[in-house]
């Protein structure tokens, strides 16, 4: 049984939620999204509180209630505060520029890699070797760093590649003789 699925979602100040039968959408200072609850799934609201529960008592039903409430959740939070994601590029001349929705990374190649990025994902660049990537979506925004991240992985022995601000690789010892 999930316990996940038992924690009622917070709603901060300035947040709505209209229900509209399985259909959510929460607005916020930082944008509107909308979500489809699965069918064995119902959402209530009390006061400044979400509670889901189970539409019948099984296994699948608090399964799916509570992967609905994580995802409730994150829209909560998205038009609230948004999420952040950090990527360091390490290497000798690697570099990242960002010119309106397109990323341009020279990481190594022959040529530089321009990625454009997905709609409600924004990308800054406090230096050039950070790229910080925000957005009120978790799910395209995670999506948008691991393809940025996919051009150039970090490699085990001198950790070179794009990577996440908060990710640790593990270093090879290179051959002996």
């Amino acid at each position: 049984m999930s316990r996940v699925a038992k924690a009622p979602v917070a709603l901060p100040k300035g947040v709505s939620v209209t229900l509209n039968g399985q259909q959510v959408e929460v607005k916020g200072s930082k944008g509107t999204m909308s979500l489809h609850l699965h069918d064995l799934v119902e959402l209530k609201q009390e006061d400044d509180q979400l509670i889901l529960s189970p539409v019948s008592d099984s296994k699948e039903g608090w399964m799916h209630t509570g992967t609905m409430r994580s995802l409730v959740n994150n829209l909560v939070v998205g038009v609230s505060e948004g999420f952040e994601r950090k990527l360091q590029l390490i290497g000798v001349g690697y570099r990242a520029q960002v010119a309106g929705n397109k990323v341009t990374l020279n990481v190594g190649y022959s040529h530089p890699i321009e990625y454009t990025l997905p709609e409600g994902v924004t990308a800054e660049t406090p230096s050039q070797t950070e790229i910080v990537l925000k957005s009120n979506d978790k799910q395209a925004l995670g999506q948008a760093a691991a393809k940025i991240r996919g051009y150039r992985p970090p490699e085990p022995y001198k950790g070179k590649g794009i990577r996440y601000s908060d990710e640790h690789v593990v270093r090879k010892e290179a051959k002996k003789k």
